[in-house]
């Protein structure tokens, strides 16, 4: 067809298209609203948008540090060229890390074990290591539990004068700031001021204190003490959606394809396994073809039964959103084009950001998740491209 998509008809089957332009409008503007260092979040491959590039994005728009989930991660990103502060925070016992030290990157510890395993990979080193602090202050996860606070700081400042490591941050994670009457935020701040107070008796004085994730960042103020952790927002999605102001963060990625076939169906055709979903009515289906095998959530359609209305995601074909029609495959599904004009090789727009398209959120709600899960698991067989819609512009 002549009007097909000059850049997808002899490119690969689909494609995440990453706008990295995006990553930096976004750094730039929360750091703009928070008026403290920002450490950027590039876990998980960047959320699924490139743990590489989205760090590189996200210092040229202004974040201070990057922070990752593992050592593997950091040591990734060092050897990627990134060489700025880095934080990493997961690691399990017998974890190496006389590498980590030796790269400058900040570990986490939780438990004296883990201080004592430092200070052993520091000595390997020859060289101080840098080590935060992280405090359970209610999230009941990762962190050092209240009653041990006085007994790991009391480590920490005892390897601080002998040598082995500067304490650079002292830090927590909230678990429902994205609800921000919630009360366990107002209880959780109050913890981590509590061993902020605690730390300091005891000598230590942290480079960084910092608590606030995404949404924290930007619904909670009080929490931004010396830097925030900035994650999904840097990806232009909305940390807490219903309570989030608009900012002007825009979506990072668009995860897009071609129709690979159209039909007609009349009433009493079933579509897809299980035939979960029966046409009531004369219309036409497009395969898209992509699947779960690729990240794309087989609760992406959910009947509703009798009385209900179907809750299922939708892309975006010729201007208009498309629901999906049936059990979404391994490498395909179905959607209904309503008997609008469309053919084989036209584009299929899953989320991204624009009029009429959806986005990861919309997807989100259909699939009774969250937005982090659809752009981290999205995948699979796809192509990640790149582009830079500000040098376009210039």
């Amino acid at each position: 067809m002549s009007d097909q998509p000059a850049d997808l008809v002899d490119g690969p089957l689909a494609e995440i298209v990453v706008d990295l332009a995006a990553i930096r409008n976004n750094v730039r503007v929360l750091r703009g609203l928070v008026g403290v260092p920002l450490i950027a979040v590039v876990k998980a491959d960047g959320y699924g948008h490139g743990m590489v590039e989205a760090a590189h994005a996200a210092r040229e728009g202004g974040a201070e540090w990057i922070a990752v989930a593992t050592v593997d991660e950091a040591l990734r990103l060092r050897a990627a060229g990134y060489g700025g502060p880095l934080l990493c925070w997961l690691m399990l016992p017998g974890t190496n890390l006389e590498r980590p030290v030796a790269e400058g990157i900040d570990v986490t510890a939780y438990t004296g074990a883990e201080l004592d395993a430092i200070a052993a990979a520091a000595e390997a080193a020859g060289r101080r290591a840098r080590v935060q602090l992280k405090v359970d202050t209610g999230l009941n996860r990762g962190g050092a539990p209240r009653a041990t606070w006085a007994d790991l700081f009391a480590r920490a400042r005892e390897g601080e004068r002998d040598g082995s490591w500067k304490v650079t941050g002292l830090w927590s994670h909230f678990a429902c700031s994205d609800e921000p009457a919630h009360p366990a935020n107002d209880r959780q701040e109050q913890a981590f001021r509590a061993a902020v107070a605690l730390a300091e008796d005891g000598g230590l004085r942290p480079e960084l204190l910092h608590l606030a994730n995404s949404a924290g960042a930007v619904l909670r103020p009080s929490s931004r003490f010396d830097a925030v952790r900035c994650g999904i927002s840097i990806y232009g999605l909305d940390p807490a959606p219903g309570s989030t102001p608009d900012l002007g963060l825009v979506p990072a990625m668009t995860v897009r394809t071609r129709l690979g076939l159209v039909k007609d169906l009349v009433p009493g055709d079933g579509v897809s396994y299980g035939h979960r979903w029966v046409a009531d009515r004369p219309t036409t289906v497009g395969l898209v073809p992509l699947g779960y095998g690729d990240g794309v959530p087989r609760h992406a359609f959910r009947p509703g039964g009798r009385g209900n209305p179907d809750n299922t995601a939708e892309v975006a074909v010729g201007g208009k959103r498309r629901p999906i029609r049936g059990s979404v495959c391994m490498d395909q599904f179905m959607v209904d084009l309503g008997g609008d004009p469309a053919a084989a090789g036209d584009e299929v727009v899953l989320f991204g950001a624009g009029p009429d398209v959806p986005t990861a959120q919309d997807w989100a709600e259909a699939c009774g998740t969250i937005s982090y899960e659809i752009v981290t698991r999205i995948g699979g067989r796809m192509t990640r491209t790149y582009v830079d819609s500000e040098e376009r512009r210039s």
